[in-house]
């Protein structure tokens, strides 16, 4: 039995598949509008979305290097606790379980009610909707899962290559001499750049999504380096250039505060026919990112539900499917919804994933200090530590101004923190009875 567990492994192409399935979603297709708000400026925004590939591709060179030397599934969960402490890791696989996947499952639902061009729907109870339905598929069948994840990600990166050829190829139908030509680049230091630039830093998670199954690579310490780096330079790639695309065929009073900015500038592309037919193309593409989260999601908790008697419940059931993990994420994204608007979900969750991440790069100074003498085989991040404090200034930077910005947002994602806190006491506790009674 156990060596037919062992031949299923994921090759190097599979896992650059996942990272590019889960970071080509929600934000590449509604957050410009939010950006546009306070930023006028196409290269400012262009700028801003190649710094958000820069700054993902650090965090992958990290992840790069901590997966390799610490082999376990898991992401920041495992990463943290190894490194620094079993408080550090719960916290972060708390934010994975409360925010993580579930504000970006209902980010995605959300977003895909905005761009169905078909009929005219009501936003929350739809995207709640929606999210049942494929939790109610993902515990069922993990066969069908796999094969309608693998297929989606040729079928994202397909339409969105379409997207920027249509793009480059077509004149935009207004006057855009000044395109790209204005030189006023004082916003690069403004409050106004930073708060985007958690919107862009939201739209490239995803970025460390195959460090949650480093045990299932057939050869981990070659494989996991170039899926993370690999899937993120190509979604760093067709980012920018669609971006691009979006700012030369729209003009920016149209697109700013708009949530589906895709159909808008298919729109303007080729009509509102064919505009109408891409935006029910990128509805789709969003349904499978979705899917992914589901999915992935609910492992993360089932996988904690392992070390702490806390989240026993959401142990793995029949089949290993984890229902009830499943279940509890749905509950988490469906109170998202109803509760905050598009924009303050982004902010709260992005906050609390930056503080997640930046915490995993900070680990490679202290993996650097006890690997010495052991560095053999194992990849090492170019250029250290360039690309660690470019990664942890940058996210400094966004949390100041996020804070400045949107208190009410920071507040209540640095309160679920401290609701961690209470959870991981708890957890011990039950730990402790538990040993005793044995």
């Amino acid at each position: 039995m156990s060596k037919k567990i062992q031949t299923y492994k994921i090759t190097t192409l599979t896992g650059i598949a996942l990272v590019v399935a889960n970071m080509i979603g929600t934000g590449a297709f509604t957050s410009l509008g939010f950006q546009l708000k306070d930023l006028n400026n196409p290269t400012i925004i262009l700028i801003l979305w190649v710094l958000g590939g820069i700054i993902a591709l650090s965090g992958a060179f990290s992840y790069a290097e901590i997966g390799t030397h610490i082999p376990r599934s898991g992401g920041e969960y495992a990463f943290l606790t190894k490194l620094f402490h079993p408080l550090v890791g719960y916290l972060s696989g708390w934010i994975s379980i409360t925010v993580g996947f579930a504000a970006p499952i209902a980010l995605s639902a959300m977003a895909f009610v905005a761009y169905f061009p078909y009929f005219n729907l009501n936003p929350k109870w739809t995207s709640i909707i929606l999210i049942a339905v494929i939790t109610l598929i993902h515990t069922k069948n993990l066969s069908l899962s796999s094969k309608f994840q693998n297929a989606s990600t040729l079928f994202k990166i397909a339409i969105i290559v379409v997207l920027i050829f249509i793009g480059i190829w077509q004149e935009p139908s207004f006057s855009n001499i000044e395109f790209l030509s204005n030189s006023d680049y004082s916003n690069l230091i403004s409050p106004a750049f930073a708060v985007a630039l958690i919107y862009v830093s939201y739209s490239y998670s995803g970025w460390n999504a195959a460090a949650y199954i480093t045990e299932e690579f057939k050869n981990p310490k070659k494989s996991l380096p170039i899926a993370l780096i690999g899937g993120t330079l190509i979604v760093t790639v067709l980012y920018t250039f669609l971006q691009y695309v979006f700012l030369k065929h729209v003009p920016i009073p149209e697109l700013k505060g708009q949530l589906n900015v895709g159909t808008i500038a298919m729109n303007k592309m080729i009509g509102d026919d064919y505009g109408r037919f891409f935006g029910l193309a990128i509805s789709l593409l969003l349904i499978s990112g979705i899917s992914a989260m589901v999915w992935v999601g609910s492992r993360v908790t089932s996988s904690i539900a392992k070390d702490h008697r806390f989240w026993d419940f959401f142990k793995s059931e029949k089949s290993n499917i984890p229902q009830r993990a499943l279940w509890l994420q749905f509950g988490i994204s469906a109170l998202l919804i109803l509760t905050g608007t598009f924009e303050q979900i982004l902010i709260y969750c992005g906050i609390l994933l930056t503080i997640s991440s930046m915490a995993t790069v900070v680990g490679v100074f202290k993996l650097r200090c006890h690997q010495k003498n052991n560095q053999t085989n194992k990849f090492k991040s170019p250029l250290f530590p360039l690309f660690q404090i470019v990664f942890i200034i940058l996210f400094l930077w966004m949390i100041v101004y996020a804070f400045i910005s949107s208190p009410f947002e920071v507040i209540v994602g640095l309160s679920n923190i401290a609701l961690g806190f209470l959870t991981y006491w708890w957890s011990n506790k039950l730990n402790d009875n538990h040993t005793k009674l044995k």
